[in-house]
């Protein structure tokens, strides 16, 4: 007579040992804030790029900077959300180089006035940088960590398997089945924690560096602009 062994996820996962059990607990919610951050990164990301696009159509649309600088001030006065982090970044050069401006008024000092306002660029675009690589270094723990963890869960799970062959007088697989089994999944929960952070990890670090050259470069071009301008 064949009895047939219920080999469920549901049934495997009630069934496993404790240890194996917290390993598998430990990696669904390692995971379930791996999506959370995957798609409040993704969310951030696109709305960055969109609103470093759009300034940029109106920066070099021809207009007045004056003009614009008092737009992206007023913005970020009233609602620092309608800003992007180029239009920060703009801000930040311009308020110092029109404070440095003030304050040397009598010497009228053009690398003075250039070089405050770099500095203050720089200083915005590392603040800004450091915003868009929030939570990176999560996702790329989880990526590298997860499927270890998981092993160790499997590896536990197996050892118990094996003991329990101990107390039986004929070992065979059906014996020994829901065992490995259970602890394979301990495994598989850890590899679907891991790859998906390691593919957002990958993608969003490829779409924040191509941000990073836009607001270099732009550094760089209104750097150049203010320098003509201090003529």
């Amino acid at each position: 007579m064949t009895v047939t062994q219920d080999l469920s996820f549901i049934t495997l996962i009630t069934n496993a040992s404790l240890l194996v059990q917290l390993v598998m607990l430990l990696l669904l919610g390692v995971s379930l804030t791996s999506w959370t951050y995957i798609f409040s990164k993704m969310f951030a990301v696109k709305k960055a790029r969109a609103q470093t696009e759009e300034f940029e159509r109106n920066f070099w649309s021809g207009g007045s900077l004056v003009e614009l600088y008092q737009v992206v001030s007023a913005n970020h006065r009233n609602n620092q959300a309608k800003t992007g982090a180029l239009e920060r970044i703009f801000e930040a050069g311009m308020n110092e180089y029109h404070k440095v401006k003030a304050i040397t008024k009598t010497t009228m000092d053009p690398g003075a006035m250039l070089d405050g306002a770099r500095r203050a660029m720089r200083a915005a675009y590392q603040r800004e940088m450091d915003t868009l690589e929030t939570h990176l270094s999560f996702l790329a723990s989880v990526g590298s960590v997860s499927p270890y963890v998981g092993l160790f869960g499997t590896v536990w799970g197996i050892m118990n398997a094996f003991r329990g062959l101990a107390n039986v007088q004929q070992a065979t697989l059906a014996a020994v089945a829901p065992g490995i089994a259970e602890a394979l999944i301990a495994t598989a929960i850890g590899l679907f924690a891991a790859i998906p952070a390691v593919l957002a990890y990958n993608r969003y670090t490829h779409e924040i560096d191509r941000l990073a050259i836009h607001f270099e470069t732009f550094i760089e071009e209104f750097s150049n602009i203010l320098q003509r301008q201090s003529r």
